[in-house]
């Protein structure tokens, strides 16, 4: 089952909050809107998938909890981004200062862009749809993002103001500046 695109611009155009009242409406799907103001309708993933956001979450919590210093989100959260879509990734992490600047409501979507996301593309998932958003991420302030693909056994990674690079296979992955000390385990998650 793929994503249903729900174009309903030239009916209505939704602001923020009557978007989130559809989320909340309607808590057993899955939402994303994009900037023209599509609303994507994301179907469940398979146990496969499931399992390995899981423990994508996990590795990311785990070192969190330890660093101190940002928080980290699932595939519930919204962030609303800065050019207006709605966006919902497998992993984020935000650092505290962020979010204690903008004081934002805490049971509303989070109004910025995460530091870091992580896609995990489930069977399910369109490669190029994805490859999208994740130059969407980097256009609205993302600092470092991972597109990690099992079917292909690859990671794209997407930095600020730079190529994308492409790994085939990688055992392990570095947060880089952006999560000082994160080393991500890919053997349970491209495998």
């Amino acid at each position: 089952m793929t994503a249903l695109i729900l174009d309903l611009s030239p009916v209505i155009e939704l602001t923020d909050e009557q978007f989130f009242q559809i989320c909340q409406n309607h808590r057993d799907l899955r939402f994303e809107r994009t900037a023209q103001g599509e609303i994507i309708v994301m179907p469940p993933t398979g146990w496969e998938s499931g399992n390995r956001n899981s423990r994508l979450s996990q590795r990311l919590n785990n070192w969190a909890d330890i660093d101190g210093t940002g928080l980290v989100f699932d595939s519930s959260t919204g962030f609303i981004l800065p050019n207006g879509a709605t966006r919902s990734t497998d992993a984020a992490w935000v650092k505290k200062e962020r979010i204690a600047a903008l004081n934002p409501d805490p049971a509303k979507f989070l109004p910025m862009a995460p530091d870091f996301v992580i896609e995990l593309r489930s069977a399910t998932d369109s490669l190029e749809r994805l490859q999208l958003k994740m130059r969407e991420y980097m256009d609205n302030g993302v600092r470092l993002g991972w597109l990690i693909d099992p079917q292909n056994q690859r990671v794209e990674i997407y930095r600020q103001g730079k190529e994308v690079e492409i790994l085939q296979s990688p055992s392990s992955l570095s947060g880089e500046d952006v999560l000082p000390g994160f080393i991500l385990d890919l053997a349970q998650i491209l495998s």
